[in-house]
């Protein structure tokens, strides 16, 4: 990977797309993980106004202070840089008292806390006339669906939704960002007992990775009949990493494909 060439042509996207747009500049959560780490930092290289923000809710105090020491080297690297702390917990909790109880499980209130901090964030992004970055990676976004539906994927731009997990971490080095968070396990911080990305979802981002590119492999040997195209036999963990991988992929594809839109017949308008 070129990875400065790379670091250039993104940056230099996001700043295109922001001045064609009329915004002045960007909004990014910083949850103390890679993904916003390199997201905010490569939104601080276009020069246009960027507003960070910390969003706890019962937070992990590690979670909390990886956050907060990015933020702190980044507004340091970038004068263009400013920060918000928005403590989210006590609105969180009011909303556990109003919902009704039955409603409640482990992983609805997980995505809700991602729906409370996508709404700060926009509240943040419509006062400053800014764009909200997303923060999610291609494994992500487009393998394993792993984000929350009009939570952190509620997002206007997605800087980093054609990079591999694996590619975070190079672009991320290449740039600085602090060795804490390269070197943190990925964890979402939605649930209380801070389960990582890992325990989630039972494999790897690197097994992942791999899993990804092999269906994609696979789809394109498919679609090329006329050569034969021999593969390695699989492991039994392999196996299984696919498994994983195709169940994640199917369970979630209603996220990662547009809303459908149910388009009348003419005749019946008539």
């Amino acid at each position: 990977m070129k990875k400065q060439q790379t670091i250039k042509f993104i940056s230099r996207w996001l700043k295109t797309y922001c001045e064609g747009s009329g915004m002045n500049g960007f909004v990014i959560g910083v949850s103390g993980g890679i993904d916003s780490a390199l997201t905010s930092t490569l939104c601080a290289l276009t020069g246009k106004k960027v507003v960070v923000v910390n969003m706890p809710i019962l937070q992990n105090k590690t979670q909390f202070d990886l956050a907060d020491k990015h933020i702190q080297w980044l507004k340091k690297k970038f004068k263009n840089v400013s920060s918000y702390e928005v403590d989210l917990t006590d609105t969180f909790l009011q909303l556990k008292k109003d919902l009704p109880a039955e409603i409640q499980d482990d992983h609805s209130m997980a995505n809700t806390r991602s729906r409370l901090r996508m709404l700060a964030l926009y509240t943040t992004s419509t006062h400053n006339k800014m764009l909200v970055a997303g923060t999610g990676n291609k494994i992500e976004d487009f393998g394993v669906g792993f984000f929350t539906k009009y939570g952190d994927g509620g997002v206007d731009i997605s800087p980093i939704a054609d990079l591999m997990k694996s590619e975070v971490y190079a672009l991320a080095k290449e740039l600085g960002v602090i060795p804490e968070i390269i070197s943190a396990p990925p964890v979402d911080g939605l649930w209380a007992d801070n389960r990582t990305d890992e325990d989630q979802i039972g494999a790897s981002y690197d097994e992942m990775e791999w899993a990804m590119q092999h269906s994609s492999l696979k789809s394109q040997a498919r679609g090329e009949r006329s050569r034969t195209i021999s593969s390695p036999k699989l492991t039994a963990r392999q196996k299984k990493v696919l498994e994983i991988f195709k169940r994640f992929n199917k369970m979630n594809e209603h996220k990662m494909k547009p809303i459908p839109v149910c388009v009348i017949p003419k005749k019946l308008k008539k």
